[in-house]
């Protein structure tokens, strides 16, 4: 058995692309990944890799190790999913990565329950709005609102529709008056969201054009443009399912949901794989049940003309 070990460090160390990045992935030292590369070469005699204070690359030796340790590991995963599968009990470490807002509103909870549910599954979420590469960072699922482009490197599935709403508090319409044509949002003023240069909205002719808006306000946080707009500093267009709870209280107001109506599609993505192993399975078809409901939160489609 002493053979083996190190080999997952090694493959780390491919696949990261530095001792330093795969010390950080494997929560190690760089001195602990670098000792044991050097002890498998010492059992192998063979240089995995070429080394220097700049950069590493692998050897002949290396590459030729590398493919066969993936091969052996698609064996074991393979084993250890059936094994699974046949117990019936997910097992293991799922790795996945959402948006902040959406994820700690909407998925987090989903995820509680599912560790509940499965005591031997471990799950770690990664909250962020940034484009995750599964591959280089070692995530296994990845929830993404809007298109998947890379479809030869990812497999995706459809979770249901993020729907976006014009609003606006009470105080802000009694001050300012309710819009209900879209020549009119240009009396208004908008709090919009990180870059975005205007609303994308249907004027009176059904034609989608940018709205007129005015704005002295710009966050790149939703729950910031949420309060914002709950005290009345302007309109906001935001997910349906984060106004909702506002909407039912009275804090907030749709407006021109005809005209203000955005659906983004949102997907659940993973790498390419032979065989799924059961614990990702079971986070999946959790999260592929529950989503749709959720997002359909406070969500009404225009009517059809």
């Amino acid at each position: 058995m002493d053979s083996f070990n190190g080999i997952a460090v090694f493959i780390q160390a491919v696949e990261a692309g530095s001792f330093v990045r795969a010390a950080e992935r494997l929560h190690l030292s760089r001195s602990a990944v670098g000792k044991s590369i050097a002890r498998l070469e010492q059992r192998l005699g063979v240089r995995l890799f070429h080394r220097n204070t700049r950069s590493q690359s692998l050897t002949e030796e290396g590459r030729a190790y590398y493919q066969r340790c993936l091969r052996a590991l698609e064996e074991l995963e393979s084993g250890a999913a059936q094994v699974g599968a046949e117990q019936g009990e997910p097992t293991g470490q799922v790795r996945i990565s959402m948006p902040v807002l959406f994820g700690r509103n909407c998925v987090a909870p989903l995820l509680v329950e599912l560790a509940r549910r499965w005591p031997r599954l471990e799950i770690a979420a990664s909250f962020t709005d940034r484009r995750v590469d599964l591959i280089e960072e070692g995530i296994d699922l990845v929830l993404r609102s809007g298109p998947i482009s890379d479809t030869s490197n990812l497999v995706a599935r459809k979770l249901g529709v993020q729907t976006l709403m014009l609003c606006a508090a009470p105080s802000y319409l009694a001050h300012h008056g309710r819009p209900r044509r879209f020549a009119e949002l240009a009396q208004h003023h908008a709090i919009l969201y990180g870059r975005e240069a205007g609303w994308p909205m249907r004027d009176e002719e059904g034609r989608v054009r940018a709205a007129p808006v005015a704005s002295r306000l710009r966050f790149d946080d939703l729950d910031a443009i949420t309060a914002a707009a709950v005290a009345g500093a302007g309109l906001a267009r935001l997910p349906c399912w984060l106004i909702a709870p506002h909407v039912k209280a009275g804090r907030l107001v749709k407006l021109m949901e005809k005209e203000s109506y955005i659906a983004i599609d949102m997907h659940l993505a993973w790498p390419p794989m032979r065989h799924m192993p059961l614990r990702m399975r079971a986070v999946i078809d959790v999260l592929a049940e529950a989503l749709p409901s959720v997002l359909g939160i406070g969500a009404r489609p225009p009517a059809r003309t």
